[in-house]
Order: structure tokens, then C-alpha cells, then sequence
């Protein structure tokens, strides 16, 4: 089902570039691709702003809809890239996956299940809009609830990678969670 080296065995992946993922048009997409970046793995709509005005610093947004909160995206991938574009989404869009459940996508079990990246009260994304901070080395560093405005998040994002690392840019990649 996802083309993936840890698609049965998620619980050994050490970081996200142990993954893959179909993007919105159906293609393989490793997540080696984003190693070296600082990410933020969260859904595509209320991040089209924070891209659009840090993606030459080095910001990259990692979309991934998922139809279990509300029916929400209850399109094909093409509507939903369609939808994507009146928000001027202009970053990195896959393909529709679950994100809770045994049909979750490898990705988001191994996410939700790090040290760092557990919820509050379950593990279970409980609605859209979170986000998975993941760092340069592909390890998630913090999980922001769905009501946490992203530029709030990407304030102290920078703040804290930036005086920390010394990071002569940043990524934020953005992924559907709950």
C-alpha cells in the first residue's frame, strides 16, 4: 500500500528519511529528499502564508490532507490540489492518507509514537492542523496542537533553531496530522 522500506515494521525507523510517500500526482517521493532541513509536518491550507514568505530561507511544507476529521477532504487528489491552489498552496502535496487507525500512513504512526512527538492524554491525532516539528537529522523535536497559530510556531521555530544551531537557513516541513 505505501511505498515504503518501513511499511511493516515502522517502530525501527530512526527518522523520517526511512520513509516515503505518493505525492499528490501519484509519484515516489523519499523523504531522504528533505534531510538536512528543519521540518514541520502539519495540513496544507493555514501554512500557504508561512511558505510564501520563508520558502527562499529555506522553509519547506510537507502537505498531507487526510478525510478523518469531519470529512474535511472528502476529494480526490486532484480536487484537493485543485482546492490547494485557491489558497495558493505553492509546497510539497501528497496524496490523501490516514493519519490515525491501522490504515495510518507508516510515517504518521512512527511520528506520533517518538519521545517528543506524543499528544496529549492519547497519541491519536484528534483533529487537523497539527504539527510535527522535525529537525536536520529527521527526528521529531515537538508536536504543536491543531490550534497553535503556525506563526506563532514558526516564531519560536526560528528563534530556537537559529540561536541553538546556528542555522544558516530553515525548513519547515508541514504535514496533515490531527
Amino acid at each position: 500500500m505505501y511505498q515504503c522500506a518501513q511499511a511493516h515494521d515502522w517502530q525501527s525507523a530512526k527518522s523520517i528519511y526511512e520513509f516515503s510517500a505518493k505525492d499528490i500526482d501519484g509519484g515516489d517521493v523519499s523523504l531522504e529528499k528533505y534531510r538536512g532541513y528543519v521540518c514541520i509536518i502539519v495540513n496544507y491550507t493555514q501554512l500557504a502564508e508561512m511558505h510564501a514568505k520563508y520558502a527562499e530561507k529555506g522553509l519547506r511544507i510537507l502537505a498531507f490532507p487526510c478525510n478523518q476529521f469531519g470529512g474535511q477532504e472528502p476529494g480526490t487528489d486532484a480536487e484537493i490540489k485543485e482546492f490547494a491552489k485557491g489558497y495558493n498552496a505553492e509546497f510539497d502535496l501528497f496524496s490523501k492518507i490516514d493519519v490515525n487507525g491501522d490504515s495510518a500512513h507508516p510515517l504518521w504512526k512512527w511520528m506520533k509514537a517518538q519521545p517528543k512527538g506524543k499528544g496529549f492524554l492519547s497519541n491519536n491525532i484528534k483533529w487537523n492542523f497539527t504539527k510535527f516539528l522535525i529537525n536536520k537529522e529527521g527526528e521529531v523535536v515537538k508536536r504543536y496542537g491543531p490550534n497553535e497559530d503556525p506563526s506563532v510556531s514558526c516564531s519560536a521555530v526560528f528563534t530556537y533553531f537559529c540561536s541553538k544551531a546556528n542555522l544558516p537557513h530553515l525548513t519547515l516541513d508541514l504535514l496533515h496530522d490531527e
